[in-house]
């Protein structure tokens, strides 16, 4: 539950902001889920299924890009 609950506050919280998902896989299984944005993709797994993925080694040798965040008035 977990997973489903993380996943659906990113969502929402996107939606608020008038940014959609181009696509949302996993939410059933409650053991990972990936949330598409296009240029973003969201990762959220329970620590087993975090370690077999091991998305940190996989794109170990990718560039690393800084973006800073950006302070929203209001």
């Amino acid at each position: 539950m977990q997973v489903q609950a993380i996943a659906v506050h990113v969502i929402e919280g996107l939606r608020k902001k008038e940014v959609f998902p181009l696509s949302v896989e996993g939410l059933e299984t409650a053991r990972w889920a990936l949330v598409d944005y296009g240029d973003v993709v969201v990762h959220i797994f329970v620590e087993p299924v975090r370690s077999f993925y091991d998305l940190e080694g996989l794109w170990a040798d990718a560039p690393r890009v800084e973006i800073e965040e950006k302070k929203v008035s209001g």
